[in-house]
């Protein structure tokens, strides 16, 4: 069983809001630091100008997992940046891509794309439209 820990910076108004909210739980392990981390996604269907449902997202929380089964809150995942699509979630070093920021999580849905700041807690996100909103992971593409 998962249990949950380091949620004391948490508020209650911040916990009744996400209750409010829609969740999605993804796993994403890292193979350049060996972690593992679960992330759940927290999103409020809004209105759009043409008063359509749409989604916006209202939180990010990241749990490293341990072996013992305990999913340890964080703000801090380092140099890595975590991609979180309608693909699987993977993560890579930002300092081995010009133009990644570390620490942050990079979102990309039918409704939204954008980043959260993981140090600050900070969702910056614009709405839009996406046919197909997958990130491909990088690959390893040796020329013959």
């Amino acid at each position: 069983m998962l249990r949950f820990h380091n949620l004391a910076g948490l508020t209650m108004s911040k916990l009744e809001i996400l209750h409010s909210c829609s969740t999605s739980e993804h796993l994403v392990e890292s193979q350049t630091i060996g972690e593992t981390f679960l992330i759940k996604w927290f999103r409020k269907t809004t209105r759009s100008m043409l008063d359509m449902p749409k989604t916006k997202t209202e939180a990010l929380l990241v749990f490293k997992l341990d072996e013992e089964g305990n999913a340890v809150y964080t703000e801090d995942i380092g140099d890595l940046v975590i991609f979180l699509s309608r693909a699987e979630p993977f993560c890579v070093p930002a300092s081995s891509f010009p133009g990644m920021y570390p620490n942050r999580v990079e979102i990309f849905d039918v409704d939204e794309i954008g980043s959260v700041n993981l140090a600050t807690c900070t969702v910056s996100t614009r709405n839009s439209t996406f046919n197909a909103p997958y990130y491909i992971p990088p690959q390893n593409i040796e020329h013959s």
